[in-house]
């Protein structure tokens, strides 16, 4: 979730972003703004991520259809991935979920997923009863690995989750906090929220490893951290299970 990704961002902040995330393969982001700002910033991003030394592309969704509308992008090094097929929103959740996942299928090093990506609603307005419709976008593609990964403003560990955890679904990043504190506590810490998670099918996908990217840690001060955003990313490596 790179916050009010649009106007907001300067040329050196998304320098910075390029440098936190040209390391991945496949980089999932939530809140672009819905103007030519939203898709502006993305172009930048991906401009500054070719100027690495390495080939990038991406994709823009259209505006999401309720309440606090915005876009997701999604960016991928070329050598290492490709989309394929038809990209889109699921219309299937756009009236009983604010923002609708962004359903896209990648290949990677020979297995395809279907990467859906979401932005729940904010805590106070009960993300949870968004959260645990995301079990019909399992059922619908059940012949596919899929990957579902955003801001959930909620722990897998909450109710939201029991229909994907029913599933076989779980979530490649545990017990870790993701999202910045407004300032540090009494004793330092600066996340606040287990928000951010990348949930997999178990039955038919690997988590090889997954982690977070704590850029915060590199600024002096939190409050110029969270001009870049108010969560950190986080990151997996999957592999399809062979069969």
């Amino acid at each position: 979730n790179i916050a009010n990704f649009g106007a907001s961002k300067s040329d050196e902040e998304i320098s910075y972003i390029a440098t936190v995330i040209d390391d991945q393969e496949i980089v999932a982001i939530q809140e672009v703004s819905t103007g030519i700002a939203g898709a502006d910033a993305v172009s930048r991003l991906d401009a500054e991520l070719d100027r690495s030394g390495a080939r990038w592309d991406y994709l823009i969704s259209n505006p999401t259809s309720g309440d606090g509308s915005e876009r997701y992008a999604i960016l991928w090094n070329t050598s290492a991935a490709k989309s394929i097929g038809n990209p889109e929103l699921c219309s299937v959740l756009d009236t009983t979920i604010n923002r609708e996942p962004f359903l896209v299928r990648m290949v990677a090093h020979d297995d395809t997923f279907l990467i859906a990506i979401f932005h729940a609603v904010p805590k106070e307005k009960k993300p949870n009863r968004e959260n645990i419709q995301l079990v019909v976008i399992d059922s619908l593609y059940e012949r596919e690995h899929l990957l579902l990964m955003g801001d959930f403003n909620a722990s897998q560990r909450s109710a939201g989750f029991t229909w994907l955890a029913r599933r076989g679904m779980k979530g490649a990043i545990e017990n870790q906090k993701t999202s910045l504190k407004q300032k540090p506590d009494e004793k330092g810490n600066i996340l606040a929220n287990e928000y951010d998670n990348i949930f997999f099918e178990t039955d038919e996908v690997i988590c090889l490893q997954s982690g977070i990217i704590n850029f915060a840690v590199s600024f002096a001060a939190l409050a110029e951290a969270r001009k870049i955003s108010d969560h950190i990313p986080v990151w997996g490596c999957f592999k399809v299970l062979a069969r």
